[in-house]
Order: structure tokens, then C-alpha cells, then sequence
């Protein structure tokens, strides 16, 4: 079979029988030699949840996998018994695992909910890898990652966010996997916080949701495990290596900071608490979690042509503006005082973007950048959850970027394809463009969507600097080279159902900037010794 054909099998578990007994690995030696397989405990499948990897480097990357032979267990520990469990782990420069070039063993911890995060390094820039894990007797599917390189090679890359398991299938998960692409960023809203129902006006109910909304350990944990069991999400981790940050259904809808929008007591430990089970069930690096505190906020290179900038545009944040919501008339969002990045992220920030020697810089973060009226007609509503509820802040950022070479803004959270225009004064059509931002729609929240011409125009003519919305459900596919970012807006018809195609609704193209570029090589510094 060709390598699309094994990819997709691989992660779909269609692979899995040659697990049935420890023999049927043999033909990987050096699996075998890492010890004895073990005699079988575990009743039924522990990789029933899949393997992914993230934050690659150009000598590595993180491996993960999460034990569980009963996803839907109440207690959240997956079925799995009371005690930690060991797991072999493989990396091989062939699908068929004839050439590994590293293996060991980690130990799946039962107070971890049987996660594993192995950090690799050593390896060579710029090549694909195949992974795997055993754990008693039983083979985990196959799956690609990859190392960045070490130069200036092009890049695909694909934009996701926003998937209410409730609102439909992940047909744009499956869609993006047969894409193929170099790497996936997801923006945040990887799973949703609500019980059965909890929002469900827009889409109704095409799936339901584990019982109760989460609020303990044990419950985000379970919710993730839902999520993580669907074929179509796993087939997505399997094909690349995820760039991921949250957004706030990770936690609780529209929290800010240390505050929970509803009020309720307990938040800092609920917060905590989900803050833990993000982290056992993603691909991310043991540094990010510190204590109470997850650290999402990173930067990512791809080579010397581009830099990720990913931000955490939740954690550090002023409490929204005016009670929050879609609002007209909030003075107290133009408030210079309010911040939405934290004074030490801003420092980070502008320090990354100040000293970044890539060719392009593209910022990940959650929410809508862009200035948005919502109001049809006269007078003005925006959205204080987003920049709009930090006003100032946005233009000192915008400040920034217009002396960064060729910046782009990537974002999550809206539900729909935006594309627009960040200029330095949304009010004046004379103003500059400082930077283009390329909106994702969701893999599933807010169910089919649709395309209401009328609507999408008068929204337009509201807005003139976005130039293109779509409400349908989706994902970005994005190449980069050293002279252009093309950009497919990718949807779906439908999700309420499985099997629908995706298509390109709207393609754009992004020329480099060469003046730009040669003025902050210019301005760098000399390196000295």
C-alpha cells in the first residue's frame, strides 16, 4: 500500500491485528530487546485513545500516548488498574520499522491517568519519523512525525480549532489527514467543557457528551478520553506533529485570568485542575506544566524561513470589559490599563518578534485581532471577549508587528473563515496594513453552519477591511515558501452526517515583503565571536 493508504490504516487501527500476540512483533528487533514482552494484564487494548506528537525541533520532538482500556470510565483513569504500567517506545526512519534509530521504555504512572511524554533529541533536522508504542504484549497504531529543518525549506501546514464533540462528526479532522500536511497548529477549544446539551441552540445534538459538565479531575479527564477515542481526531494526530494551546472551553466559557465567568467558587482549583488533564492528554513538553500554572506561550522555529509565536491569550488576562459579551458603547475596553497577554508574555513577545531572524513570523493565538462590527447599520457592537476588548493593548501590539518581517496573524475561536486586513487604525481607510489575518473556521462547534449570501455581504460592507467569511465548518491548508504564503479556506457542506467532502472555498496568496524583510536584517546586530 502507499504511504497515504498506510497512514490513514495505521491511525484508523486497521493495523492493530498484527498486536494480537507478542510474536507478532518480532520482526522489529530492537522493539523486542528493549526487555522481555510482559505477561498480558491488561484485558483489552490500552492504545485505544491513539499517539500523537507535537512541538517538533530540529532534533526532535515529543511522543505521547495515553493508556486506556475503557475510555468511558467513569473515574477517568480509563479502566486501567491502580498501578503504573511500562511502555516500549520506537522511532524508526520507515513505516515498516526496518531502520529504527531510537527506542527505550517510559513508565505510564497511574497519578499521570497512564499518559507518556517522551522528549526526543539527538536526531537529524529536516527528515519524517515513524513511531509506535507496546505496553504488555499490545502494539499501539503508527503514526509519522517530524523534525524541522535546519534551512529554509517550504512548509504545509494546517490551521484547526474549535471541536464541540456534540455539534457533529470530525469529518474535517479525516479531510485533513488525507492532506498530509508538515504540521498542524490548533488554536484552542480542542474539547468543551459543557454537559449533555449544554450548548446546543445552534447545531442541536448529533453526539452527546460524557454526563455532567466538568468540574473535577477525574471529569476532564474523562471528557478528554471522548474526544481523544474518536477515529477521525486520531487519524489528525497521527499524520504530523501539533503545535496545540488552549482557548477557554479547555476550562470554562470566557474565563479570564483567575476569574470564571459564572462565578463560581472553586475556580482556581477547577483550573487547575483541567490545566493537568490538557496536559496529560496533549503532546507537550514536561516544562509546560508548572504547578497551577500551564505555560502555553512558545515559540517554534521551521527552519530559518518561519517562527511560530504562540500565545496564551486566557491565562494572564484583565477580566472582559462591561459583563462581557457582544456590547455597544463600552468605554472601559479603550482603557490603556487593560491587558489581555500579561506584562511578562508582552515582554516575551516583543522580545521574540525584536530578535527573530526568520524570513516570515506567524503569531497562533485564540481570538478574533481584527476590529469587528457586529452591528448592521448605524452604531457599533463588538465582542469584548476578543481584542476588541482590549483596544489599546491591540494597537501597541499592531505597532510591533509593523516592524516585523512579514507577519501574519493566525487565529482560532470565531466559528467561521475570516480573512482581514490589521491595520493600525481600523477606522481610517487610508491606514496601513500591518499585518494579514487568516481566521479558522471549527471542526465541529456550531454544527453544519451555512452561507447566507445576504448576510455575509451586509457583514462585509460593515467591515471593508475583512474581505471574506464563511460560516460553514472547516480548517486552513497553508503552503510556505520564501516568497508567498497561499492559503486554502477549506469547508465542509455538512458534519450533521458523516462522509462529506471538503472543498476550497476562497484561496489567497501573500507575497513577502522583500523591503521589510532586508530592513530587519539590516537592523540586527552584529554577531560578534
Amino acid at each position: 500500500m502507499d504511504r497515504r493508504t498506510f497512514l490513514t490504516a495505521a491511525a484508523a487501527g486497521l493495523l492493530a491485528p498484527q498486536a494480537a500476540t507478542p510474536s507478532a512483533i518480532t520482526p522489529s528487533p530492537t522493539l523486542s530487546a528493549v526487555r522481555p514482552a510482559a505477561a498480558r494484564t491488561l484485558r483489552s487494548d490500552p492504545f485505544t485513545l491513539g499517539v500523537a506528537s507535537g512541538d517538533p525541533a530540529a532534533d526532535g520532538f515529543v511522543l505521547w500516548t495515553r493508556l486506556a482500556v475503557e475510555p468511558l470510565s467513569g473515574d477517568g483513569h480509563g479502566g486501567m488498574p491502580a498501578r503504573d504500567v511500562e511502555v516500549d517506545w520506537q522511532v524508526a526512519t520507515d513505516e515498516r520499522f526496518s531502520s529504527v534509530v531510537r527506542s527505550g521504555t517510559a513508565t505510564a504512572r497511574s497519578r499521570d491517568a497512564h499518559s507518556v511524554h517522551v522528549e526526543l533529541n539527538g536526531l537529524d533536522p529536516g527528515r519524517d519519523y515513524f513511531y509506535r508504542f507496546r505496553s504488555e504484549g499490545r502494539l499501539s497504531p503508527v503514526a509519522r512525525t517530524r523534525t524541522t529543518p535546519a534551512g529554509e525549506r517550504p512548509l504545509t501546514f494546517a490551521v484547526a480549532a474549535c471541536a464541540h464533540y456534540e455539534h457533529g462528526y470530525y469529518t474535517a479532522y479525516r479531510r485533513l489527514a488525507e492532506q498530509e500536511p508538515d504540521l498542524v497548529v490548533f488554536l484552542g477549544d480542542y474539547m468543551y467543557e459543557y454537559g449533555p446539551s449544554g450548548y446546543t441552540a445552534l447545531a442541536g445534538r448529533v453526539r452527546t457528551h460524557t454526563p455532567g459538565k466538568c468540574a473535577t479531575l477525574a471529569d476532564y479527564r474523562l471528557r478528554h478520553a471522548q474526544y481523544k477515542s474518536d477515529h477521525d481526531l486520531q487519524a489528525a494526530h497521527a499524520v504530523a506533529p501539533w503545535l496545540v494551546a488552549f482557548d477557554d472551553h479547555e476550562i470554562e466559557n470566557n474565563w479570564a485570568g483567575p476569574v470564571s465567568s459564572t462565578g463560581a467558587p472553586g475556580f482556581a482549583r477547577r483550573r487547575a485542575d483541567a490545566f493537568r488533564a490538557y496536559y496529560e492528554n496533549m503532546p507537550l513538553r514536561r516544562a509546560s506544566l508548572q504547578g497551577a500554572v500551564l505555560r502555553i506561550n512558545r515559540r517554534i522555529s521551521w527552519g530559518t524561513l518561519a517562527r511560530f509565536h504562540l500565545l496564551d491569550t486566557r491565562q494572564f488576562r484583565d477580566d472582559q470589559a462591561c459583563l462581557d459579551g457582544v456590547r455597544a458603547g463600552c468605554d472601559e475596553r479603550l482603557s490603556d490599563r487593560r491587558t489581555l497577554l500579561g506584562s511578562g508574555q508582552w515582554r516575551w513577545l516583543e522580545e521574540g518578534l525584536s530578535g527573530s531572524d526568520t524570513r516570515w513570523n506567524l503569531l497562533g493565538q485564540q481570538i478574533l485581532m481584527a476590529q469587528r462590527d457586529y452591528k448592521i447599520g448605524p452604531g457599533r457592537e463588538v465582542n469584548l471577549d476578543s481584542w476588541d476588548g482590549y483596544a489599546a493593548e491591540r494597537t501597541r501590539l499592531l505597532g510591533s508587528l509593523s516592524t516585523t518581517s512579514n507577519p501574519v496573524v493566525l487565529t482560532g475561536d470565531a466559528h467561521m473563515h475570516h480573512l482581514a486586513d490589521l491595520k493600525a487604525d481600523f477606522d481610517d481607510p487610508d491606514s496601513p496594513v500591518v499585518a494579514r489575518e487568516l481566521v479558522t473556521s471549527s471542526i465541529a462547534s456550531d454544527g453544519d453552519g451555512y452561507r447566507d449570501r445576504t448576510w455575509i455581504a451586509e457583514a462585509l460592507q460593515e467591515n471593508p477591511h475583512i474581505s471574506f467569511i464563511d460560516q460553514r465548518r472547516g480548517y486552513l491548508m497553508a503552503r510556505l515558501t520564501r516568497d508567498e504564503l497561499s492559503v486554502d479556506f477549506r469547508t465542509l457542506d455538512y458534519i450533521s452526517r458523516r462522509g462529506a467532502p471538503a472543498r476550497t472555498a476562497h484561496r489567497i496568496t501573500v507575497p513577502a515583503d522583500p523591503d521589510r524583510s532586508a530592513a530587519r536584517a539590516a537592523a540586527r546586530p552584529p554577531v560578534v565571536g
